[in-house]
């Protein structure tokens, strides 16, 4: 009896904090100005003496006028020599009024080198607000996920330390790695399929595979599956169709692998494995034995509701994989966090994935904006701008826009002040205001300023090359082929120089050798078509480019590229594609696997109408 009431108990405390969670996002969205200054009042009292602040003319004051008077808009390089002051070792408070305890560091593959963000004791409390949001939201939408578990692949790296002695950790280490993570109290709206000990296991293969094992096992307490970025879950289904005849080996016998030596990782799977589960075995057997492994997801894991995963930006290219391999589960992106801050949250989780938006939570840090203007002249919409080029020119004009000043439709690349010693920090993320929750914007992630093509005058951001690419892969269509990745690179060793695609295509076994060369071709000139004025220009009038390549590489490439790059020290958990390759090794890894190589066979269409 006590039993009993102990777990109505539970459940009662669970939904009145469910109740309380989503009376705080309409709280705190609808005084959303309100909220701001507060947390920009805090930030500059709790700092207000550090030599930054000083440095810059502040004197004290907190106010939302004198700060945006005097504080400059910065980006890392600007703040590059104060970090390595603190990386190594001066103690003197340079950017915040607290210690900073740690460094968070960037995923490093969005525009190249690793940053090192600060990061001061309390902060994860602010992800942990972020945290308590997420499910009180879903179960609005997807009711019974307190009735079974989620199998998530989540991985942690060894941490690194800088020359004065501080950890140095990609954000995903440091959130599992907390003591708020490690001594959480049970919810059964978070329970999981893999113990703590194989997240925890810093040998990547161990982890993958042990979570796996687990996932597996316990497949019919499923409800939902994900992974950090839609990448790190397409990578589980890659590893699965690799090893599932050893998996199924240790559920048959209710053992696991010799190759998994770790002893708490052994130790914390064989508990869940208590017994052997021959049935279970023949099961993933015949399912992982088929010619196709279109909606495996459901065929394993079949009382799988959605999938929880990252699938903006440039991890919308993965859609269509996820589809395939889920049979069209619902695709949920849930928040939106960076290296720098927790910042938002998917009030709609059931929407389409290109129509995910994120609502700022205004406590999180002091949001401002820098309007993306469309500075082309070809007639092409907003909506398709080059952003990175108009981001990387001065704009001594643009005003920063305040959180509830931001106008609809409108681009703007955000600025963060925070808790851990960031001022007008542009974080290099262009998003796009979708709506409003009360007060409060909403957001569609659109892409990462950082990522570009050039050769000549022309600029190509991550989100045009995206819609290009997205446009050509319709002629792979009718030969049963979609494209598994791609990445690209700018090759000025040729004369003029041009733009490199490689491609690696999921295809039937023996498809891709039916496609006619001037099939990929065709995607070649349709790639170009999409590409803005200045670019096809350069192509047609100017002839300062060359025609466009694309490469075809060999199966399982971009997983030795991921690899590679986790071998000099990349997180698996955080591993992002680059969409842009400049790395000689890299580039000698992609064209050492190389199939064929194919150019546009014409120009693309451009007119003097259109300069």
């Amino acid at each position: 009896m006590n039993d009993h009431t102990d777990v109505h108990e539970n459940n009662s405390g669970i939904i009145e904090k469910h109740k309380k969670a989503l009376q705080f996002i309409e709280d705190v969205t609808t005084n959303a100005d309100e909220v701001q200054k507060r947390v920009l009042s805090e930030i500059l009292s709790r700092s207000a003496h550090v030599e930054y602040l000083q440095r810059h003319g502040l004197d004290g004051h907190t106010d939302r006028e004198t700060f945006k008077k005097v504080m400059p808009v910065i980006t890392y390089e600007d703040l590059k020599p104060d970090i390595n002051r603190i990386a190594n070792g001066d103690t003197t408070p340079i950017l915040c009024g607290q210690p900073i305890t740690e460094f968070i560091t960037s995923s490093g593959t969005s525009g190249g080198e690793k940053k090192l963000i600060p990061r001061v004791e309390g902060e994860l409390e602010r992800g942990w607000v972020i945290d308590s949001l997420v499910m009180p939201i879903v179960n609005q939408y997807v009711p019974g996920l307190d009735k079974g578990k989620g199998m998530y692949f989540r991985f942690i790296k060894p941490k690194a330390k800088t020359p004065g002695g501080l950890a140095a950790r990609t954000f995903v280490t440091a959130h599992y790695k907390s003591s708020h993570f490690k001594e959480r109290a049970y919810d059964p709206y978070n329970n999981y399929t893999s113990p703590d000990e194989t997240l925890l296991c810093e040998d990547s293969y161990q982890s993958m595979y042990s979570q796996l094992l687990c996932g597996l096992y316990q497949n019919n307490q499923v409800l939902r599956v994900g992974a950090s970025f839609a990448f790190g879950f397409i990578r589980a289904i890659d590893f699965l169709q690799k090893h599932w005849t050893l998996l199924c080996k240790d559920i048959r016998t209710g053992t696991i692998d010799i190759q998994i030596i770790d002893p708490s990782v052994r130790e914390s799977v064989l508990k869940i494995l208590n017994e052997p589960n021959p049935e279970l075995a023949d099961l993933i057997e015949t399912e992982c034995s088929r010619d196709s492994w279109k909606g495996i997801i459901t065929r394993l894991w079949p009382n799988t509701k959605y999938i929880d995963t990252v699938v903006t930006g440039s991890m919308s290219q993965y859609i269509p994989a996820l589809d395939y391999y889920s049979n069209g589960l619902p695709i949920i992106s849930l928040y939106y966090a960076s290296s720098e801050c927790f910042s938002g949250v998917n009030l709609d989780p059931l929407c389409k994935p290109i129509e995910v938006s994120y609502t700022l939570i205004p406590t999180m840090a002091y949001f401002e904006f820098l309007p993306v203007i469309d500075q082309r002249s070809d007639g092409v919409t907003a909506n398709s701008i080059s952003v990175t080029d108009s981001l990387n020119q001065e704009q001594p004009h643009q005003e920063l826009v305040d959180l509830v000043d931001v106008k609809l439709g409108q681009d703007y690349e955000l600025v963060v002040t925070t808790y851990t010693g960031l001022y007008r920090y542009r974080v290099g993320d262009v998003l796009r205001v979708a709506g409003f929750k009360n007060n409060a914007p909403q957001f569609n992630f659109k892409c990462r300023k950082g990522v570009v093509l050039s050769i000549d005058v022309d600029k190509t951001d991550e989100v045009e090359l995206q819609n290009a690419v997205e446009n050509s892969i319709k002629h792979l269509i009718q030969f049963d082929a979609s494209l598994e990745e791609y990445t690209s690179y700018a090759d000025i060793s040729t004369n003029p120089g041009h733009y490199v695609l490689y491609w690696e295509l999921r295809h039937e076994a023996g498809a891709l050798t039916s496609i006619p060369p001037s099939v990929f071709e065709e995607c070649c000139l349709t790639i170009e078509e999409s590409l803005n004025s200045v670019y096809r220009r350069a192509r047609v009038l100017e002839k300062t480019i060359g025609p466009l390549e694309i490469k075809i590489v060999e199966t399982g490439t971009f997983n030795k590229l991921m690899d590679f790059a986790i071998s000099r020290g990349a997180s698996v958990g955080q591993y992002k594609t680059p969409r842009c390759v400049t790395f000689a090794p890299m580039l000698e890894l992609l064209n050492s696997r190389v199939l064929r190589n194919l150019f546009s066979p014409k120009c693309p269409k451009w007119s003097h109408s259109h300069k």
